[in-house]
């Protein structure tokens, strides 16, 4: 049954507190999100960045409890809120749940090609999705499709009775952004919406997300393994490993100043585009097996900075820079002092980027 309660409206959309979900397998539970605490401003753009495996796109699909068979929320709270009110997420019956998909919460998925019906027309999936959610008037529907298709830079006229096949991958990815748009949701979570595409239309995509935020309006969790889209994107990163949030903070705190080892190791991974070539740095060794992770901080195995308390004792999130940057590391003041001229070097890997 929904909960609802009243708040100020300053109140964040999104709120995620200590959140955990587990994958049953043959040898055990996998712990896929482990103790994940965040909020998501008004119109914000938090980035999640991290290798594969990680829990990034666990965490996306948990927030929407789209979750499969094997999988369960052991706990925490997911806390929507709008119009000054707040729902618990995972609280909601089947119906609530189903208004709430789409309407106030949409995601795009990462494969644009598998995302839709090869056998209906892209009419027909828009359609079906409106009225699913109660836009009976066919007429309503079709003329607020074609103006989010042009809105996202696809001539409507040909793409609308189209089939997903006879659409290119950056066509596919464009529709997809104006189908999460059709119900006017508040939040919009993408899973590597750049993913398999060339360079022009991951620029394309890119500035297109950019546009839009800034014209409607939502916040937007962006799931990247790619940082310089996540730096041209993000208001804000979140840098997950084994299933928790090792380092949050503003986008250029994170890049230029990150304070988690496991941070400056991704950022020095990146190859440099402009200046003087750099031997890339990769981060040793693999990520950890979340069935039965190590004991103390999951990173200590790979990391060039532990110590015996990283072997023992796993740190917690603690502020840094003041209240908008947290890590979670004992060794904070050794991370900054190999930082160097990291944002110089990140810049270069950027290119013409914002940064």
């Amino acid at each position: 049954m929904e909960t609802v309660t009243t708040l100020g409206p300053t109140s964040p959309p999104l709120s995620v507190r200590d959140l955990w979900v587990e994958y049953r397998a043959e040898r055990g539970l996998v712990k896929a999100v482990r103790g994940v605490s965040f909020d998501l401003a008004s119109e914000e753009s938090l980035a999640l960045i991290g290798e594969s495996g990680c829990g990034k796109t666990t965490l996306g699909v948990a927030l929407i409890r789209l979750l499969v068979k094997t999988a369960r929320i052991r706990q925490g709270e997911v806390i929507y809120r709008r119009d000054g009110r707040a729902v618990d997420v995972l609280g909601l019956n089947p119906r609530e749940l189903r208004r709430f998909r789409w309407r106030e919460c949409a995601m795009v998925f990462q494969s644009a090609l598998n995302a839709f019906n090869p056998v209906l027309r892209i009419w027909d999936q828009i359609h079906d999705t409106a009225q699913a959610h109660g836009m009976v008037s066919r007429d309503e529907v079709r003329r607020r499709a074609m103006q989010l298709l042009e809105q996202v830079q696809l001539d409507p006229r040909r793409v609308i009775d189209a089939y997903s096949h006879e659409l290119s991958g950056g066509m596919r990815q464009r529709v997809l952004l104006a189908m999460s748009l059709l119900l006017n949701p508040q939040v919009l979570i993408l899973d590597e919406p750049t993913t398999a595409l060339d360079i022009l239309t991951q620029r394309t995509i890119i500035d297109l997300l950019r546009r839009l935020k800034a014209d409607v309006g939502f916040s937007m969790i962006f799931i990247s393994h790619d940082l310089s889209t996540a730096a041209e994107l993000a208001d804000r990163v979140a840098t997950m490993y084994a299933g928790t949030i090792v380092e949050i903070g503003p986008v250029n705190d994170i890049f230029y100043r990150p304070a988690h080892p496991y941070t400056l190791g991704l950022i020095r991974a990146v190859p440099t585009v402009t200046g003087e070539f750099e031997e890339l740095r990769s981060i040793p060794g693999a990520p950890p097996d979340l069935i039965d992770p190590p004991e103390g901080c999951k990173f200590h195995p790979r990391c060039p900075y532990a110590t015996p308390q990283c072997r023992t004792e796993e740190p917690v999130l603690q502020p840094y820079y003041g209240e908008t940057h947290a890590v979670a590391c004992f060794n904070v003041a050794r991370v900054q002092q190999d930082t160097g001229d990291l944002g110089a070097r990140f810049s270069q890997s950027l290119g013409d980027s914002i940064l």
